[in-house]
């Protein structure tokens, strides 16, 4: 989730300034970067308890103020209550319950991700071990209750958090007790926005097998690989899943500005408040007419905070966000932005991965989406199974960053990052399996150990 957007204040015309906003997001090849993002657990090392924003031991508010001291970060606040951190293009953010995320600077090469995802990692560590705090990467919290977990002090959460049970009954758990790792990639005109949501929604479900990593609900088997995917299908209808009307004929900016107007609203943030506009309707809003807000009209900060607020597998803002992955360990936080990149960065490879996902009907669709959580890479999808279908993208892929031949420090192309994932295919083991091996093996049934051998 986002910070509040930066975009102008200026005022709305009509529907056509938010199509153009979206445009604007264009940007030639050479211009194309990479954003990765992702979150993490933190934990107390001495009894696991999720650290909170502040209390009678130092909490997530001496982490971030840890880091702004040390590091030359500056501190955002919402009042006096430090809420983010900002450095250059690069932020640190707080989830719901406390989860730190980095959300990371637009950078040029793989190689410069999994140098800033290390830097970041390092001084996390390098404050947090002073206040006894770890931090762990899965993608569902394996032992807390829902009501055993911290709330951050942030206005949007507020909101959220009394919404949420109104519209499904998993989005205070999505809030709280999940974590993802996302990447964030460029687009050079309509057409290729469009080719590259396609691609990117049909192997979504691929990207949430690969990456499979929350086997555990309150420190038991849950059933699935990701449940933090599975919490996904039931949080909020109105503004998740796999959107169909991609695959339309006419799919364009246009069309997908019709879908966020479609989703209602959260909040507007005017003044440093948060004012609740929960179930509202943005168009509504384009004539003035909320009863919250009489006679007053949106502005283009709005709309980019707006946009933030739908949640769909595949995101479009002025760049397209990935959104399938559970959060992992620290190698797979460099394969996520390589899986990705390698699909949508070369034009052969964009075009192999559309002729591998281009007849898959819709039901096809939404049976990988739906079946993934439970059975990652062992679910049955035609005479194969996601298997098979993932070594046929990471193929792909691999032949996508070999062509782009970015070669790093230590000679090695953007390539070797997909070398966990490569691993997991031909095994067939995602993590989630791996860890469910080890809590009915050496862990003698306890998720506890999780916590120190995966943290990071």
């Amino acid at each position: 989730m986002s910070i509040p957007s930066a975009a102008k204040s200026t005022p709305i015309g009509d529907r056509n300034d938010l199509v153009a906003y979206v445009a604007e997001g264009e940007k030639p090849r050479e211009q194309w970067r990479i954003g990765t993002e992702h979150e993490k657990f933190g934990f107390y090392a001495d009894d696991l308890t999720p650290p909170p924003f502040e209390g009678p031991r130092p909490g997530i508010r001496a982490i971030l103020e840890g880091l702004a001291a040390r590091y030359d970060w500056d501190i955002a606040r919402e009042g006096d209550t430090p809420v983010a951190l900002t450095k250059g293009k690069a932020n640190i953010t707080l989830e719901p319950a406390g989860q730190l995320e980095l959300s990371g600077a637009p950078l040029e090469t793989i190689h410069q991700t999994c140098e800033e995802v290390s830097t970041h990692l390092q001084e996390v560590r390098s404050v947090a071990d002073e206040f006894g705090i770890g931090f762990l990467g899965m993608g569902f919290q394996p032992k807390w209750r829902r009501d055993q977990m911290p709330w951050m002090p942030k206005g949007r959460y507020k909101i959220m958090r009394e919404y949420m049970p109104k519209v499904g009954s998993l989005g205070l758990d999505m809030m709280t007790r999940t974590c993802t790792v996302q990447v964030n990639l460029d687009y050079a005109s309509e057409a290729d926005m469009v080719k590259k949501f396609r691609v990117a929604l049909a192997l979504q479900p691929i990207a949430t097998a690969l990456f499979a990593n929350s086997p555990f609900t309150e420190g038991k088997p849950n059933g699935y690989k990701s449940f933090r995917s599975h919490v996904w299908t039931d949080t909020d209808a109105d503004r998740t899943g796999m959107l169909d009307f991609v695959f339309e004929d006419g799919f364009g900016y246009e069309r997908y500005v019709d879908y966020i107007l479609g989703v209602p609203m959260y909040f507007s943030y005017r003044d440093g408040t948060y004012l609740d506009l929960s179930g509202k309707d943005f168009r509504t809003f384009m004539r003035g007419e909320l009863a919250e807000l009489p006679g007053v009209k949106p502005t283009m900060k709005d709309w980019a905070d707006h946009l933030t607020t739908a949640f769909p597998e595949v995101r479009l803002k002025q760049y397209l966000e990935m959104r399938g992955a559970d959060a992992s360990p620290w190698n797979q936080l460099c394969a996520l932005p390589a899986f990705w990149v390698g699909l949508l960065y070369d034009d052969v490879a964009l075009d192999a991965a559309w002729d591998l996902v281009k007849d898959f009907s819709n039901a096809e669709r939404h049976a990988l989406r739906d079946g993934v959580p439970k059975h990652a890479l062992d679910l049955a999808f035609r005479n194969h199974t996601v298997r098979e279908l993932s070594l046929e993208a990471l193929k792909i892929a691999d032949h996508g960053l070999k062509r782009r031949n970015v070669v790093g420090n230590r000679g090695a192309d953007e390539s070797i990052y997909l070398e966990p994932l490569l691993e997991i295919a031909l095994s067939g083991k995602t993590q989630a399996d791996t860890k469910l091996e080890q809590f009915h093996g050496k862990w003698n049934g306890s998720v506890d150990p999780v916590f120190k051998e995966y943290a990071y």
